[in-house]
């Protein structure tokens, strides 16, 4: 089955574009404030480095949900989505002089600390400027996730976090210095993960530091296990909502949360990768050898998942009812790596036909370059093409 898109509004517009629909998006938005509001102190943060469209922020923001930031730019630019800085968590390995002091001087809720040298200097620039930063660890989990190898960021040989070894002396430091405050700890392991039981894995490790911890009369106010759950790629129309349900009761059930502790939650792809859909346009069909290319308009540049990652996404062919024949989906793009699918069953192609690729919202648009000199990417919602 098709997805319902606008076709005579999509003819009028430069391919390629991204199309979001927005009655999606805030039906997810809806699902996660129901099923977190379940439970006491669960605090969602949305990750703004999975899609940093304003009007898809605005719209999240609307929504009363946090912000994660990876960088001062998602920073301003969730200032400017008129996201409170109460709300805004910064994390990230490289955190630059300028990218902290900006922090420090919006006041956000917490900078989320990846290593002794950094909090070291979040320590010196916040002192300069007579302030105390609130700051929660990174600390790495060592948990595998069952993802690709390019997105697990939970164990010991990724570049992530504080090592489990580590955790009393950079606590220990933290708590002589005088301008940080110590908060929280933050984990992450990992995105697009969909076995429930790498979440629970995490659970019980978060669950024995906590133990560690409490014998020291140490118990911290803010516990961020970070986001990760994925997204149904193959059939985005029968699961177009994730099940935050189930995502939101392991934690509940398996993490031993203190009284006085509220857990936060920085989930990204899941909020909108399926509002989000790439639409491009058949250049040529090509008689290969012994296969047939569909030649679109959008390429790597516009997106680069499956180029990156091996990334599957479906691919519709949203103009034609013709009976299905086998294609390579390929871009105009000057790399060999510029292929959205090979072997894909779609309706028979002809020039111009309306291709969509689907499950897009999330590392789609965000991830767009210029790369030989070709335009970002527009980005329409389904509030404007009505």
């Amino acid at each position: 089955m098709k997805a319902n898109f606008p076709i005579e509004q999509f003819r009028k517009l430069e391919t390629p574009f991204y199309y979001y629909d927005t009655n999606l998006l805030r039906e997810t938005l809806n699902k996660i404030k129901e099923e977190a509001g379940k439970y006491n102190k669960f605090c969602v943060h949305y990750a703004v480095k999975a899609n940093a469209n304003p009007k898809i922020l605005g719209i999240i923001r609307e929504s009363g949900l946090g912000a994660d930031c990876v960088s001062g730019g998602e920073i301003k630019a969730a200032i400017k989505a008129g996201f409170p800085a109460s709300k805004i968590v910064y994390a990230g390995v490289g955190k630059t002089d300028k990218e902290i002091n900006l922090g420090l001087d919006y006041d956000i809720f917490c900078f989320n600390v990846e290593s002794i040298p950094e909090l070291e200097v979040i320590n010196e620039l916040a002192a300069a400027k007579n302030k105390i930063a609130r700051v929660a660890f990174r600390i790495n989990p060592d948990v595998g996730a069952h993802t690709h190898a390019n997105i697990t960021t939970g164990l010991a040989e990724n570049k992530f976090g504080i090592s489990i070894q580590d955790m009393d002396r950079v606590i220990d430091l933290a708590l002589e210095m005088k301008n940080v405050k110590f908060v929280g700890l933050h984990f992450h392991i990992g995105s697009q993960i969909l076995d429930m039981g790498d979440f629970v894995a995490l659970c019980n490790r978060v669950n024995e530091l906590q133990e560690k911890l409490f014998a020291r009369q140490i118990i911290v106010e803010h516990i961020n296990v970070g986001g990760g759950l994925g997204i149904d790629y193959a059939h985005p129309n029968r699961q177009p909502i994730p099940d935050f349900a189930e995502y939101f009761a392991t934690y509940h059930k398996h993490l031993r949360l203190r009284p006085q502790q509220t857990l936060h939650f920085e989930l990204g792809r899941s909020v909108v990768g399926q509002c989000g859909n790439l639409i491009t346009k058949v250049i040529y069909v090509k008689q290969g050898t012994n296969k047939q290319f569909a030649i679109v308009d959008g390429g790597m540049t516009d997106l680069i998942r499956p180029a990156l990652y091996q990334a599957y996404h479906k691919i519709e062919n949203l103009t034609s009812e013709e009976p299905a024949e086998a294609y390579d989906v390929v871009g105009p793009i000057c790399e060999s790596s510029d292929v959205f699918g090979k072997a894909i069953d779609l309706n028979k192609v002809h020039r111009g036909d309306l291709i969509a690729l689907r499950s897009a919202g999330a590392y789609g648009e965000i991830m767009a370059s210029g790369y030989n000199c070709r335009p970002l990417p527009q980005g329409y919602t389904s509030d404007e093409l009505v």
